[in-house]
């Protein structure tokens, strides 16, 4: 008998052998309560699967050990903590749908990590690019960092980015709540649409509001070249602002 297959049906064939199957633990408390012990059990039986790519479905907490490496780990479904740890590389990681902690850590590069659904800590950490990073349903926090753009981040829930060294938002678009650029080198606000909380500029270098459209609560510009180039009125009308308005 004869099979034959549509374009398509052969096309998910094919990405279907392609792509290996993924191996899921339900959390580390299946294992034992030792989460240091449980993390090496999982270690072990990825090893013996063959390195297969696999996944928590429950919260990681890899804090304060001596951890460089997440080895296959493709996603968490809860929260992630690597504060304070030597890692150096999310390795394959896409996906965390709870809070990702960073914090004091070496780490340079997100590389593969699409999108973090809680908040993203980065405090005090060496990080210098987000990668493939589109989303973050939380808050950014990127306080004493050396990264210089928010590369291809899309949409946050909030972002810290006060003394900081970044000169650009990149590819940045909504900001659900507050967006933080006080002392900043930050120039224009690119492609920016929507602030859903407040904007805080004051002792930046902003001098372009680019595609902005809303604030939701304030907007403070003082001590910017806005403040000189615009008042209060002239801003209204070319941005719809919830709150107040601090020019000095």
């Amino acid at each position: 008998m004869k099979i034959v297959l549509s374009e398509s049906q052969y096309r998910r064939l094919i990405e279907t052998k392609k792509e290996p199957k993924i191996l899921r633990f339900p959390s580390l408390d299946f294992f034992d309560r030792n989460e240091r012990f449980a993390w090496n059990i999982i270690q072990k039986i990825v090893e013996k699967k063959g390195n297969v790519p696999f996944a928590i479905d429950g919260d990681l907490d890899l804090s304060h050990r001596n951890i460089h490496s997440l080895g296959t780990l493709v996603s968490v479904e809860g929260d992630l903590n690597l504060t304070q740890t030597p890692i150096q590389s999310l390795g394959n990681l896409k996906y965390v749908g709870g809070h990702l902690n960073l914090n004091e850590t070496p780490i340079h590069n997100l590389k593969n990590l699409e999108h973090v659904g809680g908040h993203l800590g980065l405090k005090d950490s060496e990080i210098q690019s987000l990668g493939n990073l589109r989303s973050v349903g939380g808050i950014l926090e990127l306080r004493n960092t050396p990264i210089e753009t928010l590369g291809n981040l899309e949409t946050a829930g909030g972002v810290y980015l006060q003394d900081t060294y970044v000169e650009n938002l990149g590819n940045l678009q909504s900001v659900q709540g507050p967006l933080v650029l006080m002392n900043t080198n930050i120039r224009t606000l690119g492609n920016l649409e929507h602030v859903g909380g407040d904007l805080m500029l004051q002792a930046s270098l902003v001098n372009s509001f680019g595609n902005l459209k809303t604030v939701g609560k304030i907007l403070d510009v003082a001590v910017t070249p806005l403040a000189q180039k615009y008042t209060e009125e002239q801003i209204r009308e070319k941005i719809k602002v919830g709150g107040h308005i601090f020019l000095i």
